[in-house]
């Protein structure tokens, strides 16, 4: 198990239960049955006030008619396992709502936890997203070119894995990935072909992340890999020029709604045999941001809230900037579009509640590493196990049978909640 997975102000120790127990872990320990009495757990919101995805209960009905037309239909009482949640993702049939979100170059994202990522992900049947500057950090292939690089192990991991009917890989570009050329190199590869021939690749243009909104990828380098590295990015002496470290600095890329517009559809024209995808920071135009994608071509519109993971970033971005992922899926959450949401979502009850609130699916950026730290071969399926039970109790709780069904009606909201207005085209 490695020490170099911090999680800052993240569950880990649950994360890490589930991926060694699985769905054991949604219940309290077994050794209390019978002998003790087994309240309510602390709200969770107590340490964290202004998480209003915290805040917001599941609120089950009393009457439930659909539960009576399941009951019709199957012939007798239907059980939570009757709950449905196969979905399509991004163009993408997955078997959950559920997907690996994006994690790039950072060490601890690279080759053995990349791939054991992708391996898991794709014997799941759910999406995997690699993230950005994989290639500007690492290089397409080795310099013996007998290998291959993070990016290109990722894809092949998950391509062997995978079956011809679920999941997907997308492949994350930023602007240096752009550079680099990223999107041509992986779209000509034969390693790629298997996804292309069944539908199942995926690029996503990188807008912006939740932890640094309006900032691009921020790394700490070696002076070695600095060097190697200082034509395609910029780098700052914050730690002093005695240091061994510097700070790597990318750029956000400069967007406008017609630049995005244009970038959507040099993307269909390019790789038409590629899915579109576009991943937005949470900003304060998120609504008008996302319906623009939609509106020219994105199959998918991925909203990384500001609890969104990162390997590096200031800490004052962390805690005061950018729109929490409750507020993003209150302002752009819409049942017929693909959207797809991730920040801080390590277990069902807040998956839920994404859902009921407008998400396609969500996203597991942190808890997919930390299950796959914790056990490379299965720590990552016994994770999604806890999630595929929880996502079935609470669906059938409120008296629905397929995760799509969910609506806001399940759900208690906090006091003052509201729905802004609608953003232009976004009807």
């Amino acid at each position: 198990m490695s020490t170099a997975l911090a999680a800052h102000g993240f569950p880990e120790e649950q994360v890490r239960a589930r991926a060694r127990h699985g769905a054991a872990a949604v219940f309290p320990a077994e050794s209390g049955y019978g002998s003790g009495l087994l309240g309510a757990a602390p709200a969770p919101y107590a340490s964290a006030p202004d998480d209003d995805l915290e805040r917001i209960r599941i609120v089950p009905p009393v009457f439930m008619p659909d539960r009576l037309k399941k009951l019709i239909d199957l012939g007798r009482e239907p059980l939570y396992s009757d709950v449905g949640l196969e979905t399509v993702i991004g163009g993408f049939t997955s078997r959950l709502p559920v997907y690996v979100s994006a994690f790039g170059s950072t060490q601890v994202a690279s080759h053995d936890l990349g791939e054991a990522a992708g391996r898991q992900a794709a014997a799941l049947g759910i999406p995997l997203v690699i993230g950005e500057n994989v290639v500007p950090v690492n290089g397409y292939r080795t310099a013996d070119d007998a290998g291959v690089s993070p990016l290109l192990g990722r894809i092949a991991a998950y391509a062997g894995d995978a079956d011809d009917e679920h999941g997907g890989v997308a492949v994350q570009q930023s602007t240096e990935d752009a550079d680099a050329e990223v999107w041509n190199l992986v779209y000509s590869d034969p390693v790629s072909e298997p996804l292309l021939a069944t539908g199942r690749l995926a690029f996503e243009l990188k807008v912006g992340q939740g932890a640094k909104p309006g900032l691009g990828g921020l790394t700490v380098l070696g002076r070695d890999t600095a060097s190697r590295v200082a034509e395609q990015y910029a780098t700052d002496e914050v730690f002093g020029a005695d240091s061994d470290k510097v700070l790597r600095v990318s750029s956000p890329g400069t967007f406008t709604e017609e630049i995005l517009r244009q970038q959507i559809r040099l993307m269909r024209n390019n790789f038409p045999r590629a899915r579109v995808w576009v991943k937005l920071h949470p900003g304060r135009d998120v609504a008008l941001a996302a319906a623009t994608a939609w509106g020219a071509g994105a199959d998918a519109v991925t909203v990384d809230g500001a609890e969104g993971g990162t390997a590096w970033a200031p800490t004052g971005f962390l805690g005061h900037v950018g729109l929490p992922l409750a507020d993003c899926l209150r302002r752009v959450g819409r049942k017929d579009r693909c959207l797809l949401a991730s920040g801080r979502v390590w277990e069902g009850t807040r998956a839920v509640k994404a859902l009921a609130l407008g998400a396609r699916a969500v996203g597991l950026g942190r808890a997919a590493l930390l299950a796959v730290d914790e056990d490379r071969e299965a720590g990552l399926r016994r994770l999604v196990e806890a999630f595929e039970l929880e996502l079935r109790m609470l669906t059938s709780a409120v008296g629905k049978y397929h995760v799509n069904a969910l609506d806001p009606e399940d759900l208690f909201l906090p006091a003052g909640w509201c729905t802004p207005p609608a953003a232009p085209g976004a009807a």
